[in-house]
């Protein structure tokens, strides 16, 4: 007697499957969120202590450069949500060396992300 295969049930191994839909693909969607608000509260803070930027006059023979809030949900090893990370970052592939920009900026890796 020959059986129907049994039909197979979608299973989720990862906690991290469903994250795009919690992460905001935009700075109003962010908004939207008290999570998203503090993460990019601290994120800014951060800049002003570490003093990586400068505010300057803005001439019109100047190239102006924009940026973007990057989103990302941190875990700890057994999947379950650690924090909430907003990142600001400039968009350098505007920039020319020497005329934009003297000198760069790299965090250094801190304990807690090793």
């Amino acid at each position: 007697m020959l059986t129907k295969p049994k039909a197979k049930q979608l299973q989720f191994t990862s906690p991290h499957a469903l994250t795009s839909c919690l992460v905001p693909s935009s700075v109003h969607e962010a908004f939207l969120d008290s999570q998203w608000v503090k993460a990019m509260e601290e994120e800014f803070i951060t800049l002003q202590r570490n003093q990586t930027w400068d505010l300057v006059p803005f001439f019109m023979d100047t190239n102006l450069i924009g940026c973007k809030w990057v989103y990302r949900i941190k875990y700890t090893p057994d999947g379950i949500i650690f924090k909430h990370k907003g990142r600001l970052v400039a968009k350098g592939f505007f920039q020319t060396p020497g005329v934009d920009y003297i000198e760069t900026f790299s965090p250094v890796v801190k304990a807690p992300t090793i």
